[in-house]
């Protein structure tokens, strides 16, 4: 991780929103990457914002001045989509009405915090007016579960999942704080170790037909 503040900071800005050229290929990275900027405003973390645009990458975390800028991997990005499928795929067979919501740009202004989440979504109907999700799903291949977590709870997102070295480990949100669970509170009906055991699929197609295939029995 890249660190920056000060001076570096519209250099930092700027590597760290390049767009590659046309032409010629790029080697997919393997690694996250990833820029952290210090002594940030809201106001600039918002013109960063803006200058980002509707693009999904890089995604944005800001934390009481603090900026996390992330480029994600091809990795981090299946992995994160695996994950969103298997929840759908769920949901379709529990009858669980949902939105997928993606990485929706969740702020708090006057706590001072946004983040951007691998996938979220809302469950139930009638959920237009919402401001939060009730699930958010973070692929964490390094660090910063902890800072992503602080974040969610300014937010009052109920449930966050945290994939990490091959496990997904789910935090519900209670009057203290996030609490690490064994299986979600937001889907009662989900066994979390059975949906990470299908993670490992060869293919995301492959992933969704057993793991489908396992909930019908």
């Amino acid at each position: 991780m890249a660190a920056a503040g000060g001076l570096g900071y519209a250099r930092a800005m700027g590597a760290a929103l390049a767009v590659e050229p046309d032409g010629g290929a790029v080697e997919a990275s393997t690694e996250d990457q990833v820029v952290a900027l210090s002594d940030v405003s809201w106001a600039d973390y918002r013109r960063i914002l803006a200058i980002r645009g509707d693009r999904s990458a890089p995604r944005l975390h800001y934390a009481e001045g603090r900026l996390e800028i992330m480029t994600p991997s091809r990795d981090h990005e299946g992995m994160k989509s695996r994950i969103g499928h298997l929840v759908e795929v769920y949901c379709l067979e529990a009858g669980v009405e949902f939105e997928a919501v993606g990485g929706w740009t969740l702020e708090n202004k006057p706590a001072r915090r946004a983040i951007e989440p691998d996938e979220c979504y809302l469950f139930g109907t009638g959920r237009e007016a919402a401001t939060y999700p009730d699930l958010a799903i973070e692929v964490v291949r390094t660090s910063g579960a902890a800072r992503k977590l602080d974040t969610y709870r300014a937010l009052g997102v109920r449930e966050v999942w945290i994939w990490q070295r091959g496990a997904i480990t789910p935090y519900v949100l209670g009057p203290d704080g996030y609490v690490a669970a064994t299986d979600s509170a937001v889907l009662p009906g989900l066994r979390l170790a059975q949906l990470a055991s299908f993670l490992d699929a060869p293919t995301a197609s492959a992933a969704i037909r057993a793991y489908r295939d396992a909930l019908r029995g």
